[in-house]
């Protein structure tokens, strides 16, 4: 399982997120999520095979600019239980 607390937020300033084309509307709910996944699927990835999750930060970022603090928590929360619906 994932230890989501051993990840640390990355250094260096972050405004707000890139456009994403794949998200061009103004919810951005499913970009939130899709994010959330994504860093968790890349930690899972780059751990297995042993090599660094620097290059997971940007997904990292990305979900934590725009997802709500409860969500993220909820989330997490599920992972641990073993209960959460997404697929990683």
């Amino acid at each position: 399982m994932l230890d989501v607390e051993a990840q640390e937020p990355p250094k260096g300033k972050w405004s707000s997120p890139p456009f994403d084309p794949r998200f061009p509307n103004q919810n951005q709910t499913r970009n939130c999520y899709q994010n959330f996944l994504d860093y968790h699927r890349c930690l899972k990835i780059r751990t297995r095979r042993g090599k660094s999750t620097q290059p997971c930060e940007y997904y990292y970022r990305v979900y934590h600019s725009l997802c709500p603090t409860s969500w993220v928590e909820s989330w997490n929360e599920q992972i641990k239980n073993g209960t959460f619906a997404g697929k990683i």
